[in-house]
Order: structure tokens, then sequence, then C-alpha cells
């Protein structure tokens, strides 16, 4: 199984969720297009769907656009805040992954670590 982690950034808020190419690596071949569809199942169950696109030219550089922003809304997620990406199926027609959100926890202005995000995904 393939895990990707990552601290959000203004613009994986505000714009689209840049991915790690060995994330993408895992996902079943684009078959010469530069988009395809995954879906990934949050802690609460809610299946989301997302637009996972590359760079027609030069490195590939996979990013997720349609969905994400709805689960970064539904989430309330911000700068700073973690994303967890698991491939389940890389062989599936369309790639299923789970996908957990995780808030900064601080103290004293400090990291002291991340929490789940557990609220009911109803977006």
């Amino acid at each position: 199984m393939v895990e990707f982690s990552k601290l959000l950034t203004s613009t994986d808020i505000q714009k689209r969720l840049s991915l790690s190419t060995k994330l993408f690596k895992s996902l079943p071949s684009f078959n010469g297009s530069h988009v395809q569809y995954l879906q990934a199942m949050d802690e609460s169950g809610f299946v989301w769907n997302f637009k996972c696109s590359t760079r027609k030219k030069g490195h590939p550089k996979p990013v997720l656009s349609k969905g994400w922003l709805a689960f970064v809304r539904n989430k309330k997620l911000k700068v700073g805040d973690k994303i967890k990406f698991s491939v389940l199926d890389p062989t599936a027609a369309v790639p299923f992954c789970r996908v957990r959100a995780e808030k900064e926890v601080k103290i004293f202005r400090s990291i002291f670590g991340y929490s789940p995000i557990t609220a009911p995904s109803i977006p």
C-alpha cells in the first residue's frame, strides 16, 4: 500500500492539491491521457470523487482539482493542516484510496501534533 501525506499550503486550500510523484506512480496508467478520476473514502465512510490531472508537457506534476475544494470546505481545512492518502486498490478502473484530514494541535504556539477530523462528511 502506498501512502502520501502533506502539510497543506495556501495553494492546496484555495486552488488544487499537488500530489507527490510517489503517489502518482502508484495509480494505474493514464493510458495517454492527462486526466484520471479517483475515489477516496474519508474517516466517516463518505466517498469523495477527485479529478487527478497532469501537465501535458514536461514534468507530469499531478494535482487534484475537481472535488478537492469541496473536501477542503467540508473539513474546514487551513494552511498547516495535514492530509493523508493511502492507495487501497491501484488496479481498479477508478483508483480507490483512503483519505484522512488532520488539524494542527498547538500548545503555547508550538505544534504538538495532529488530530484527525471526525466531523460528518455531508457535502
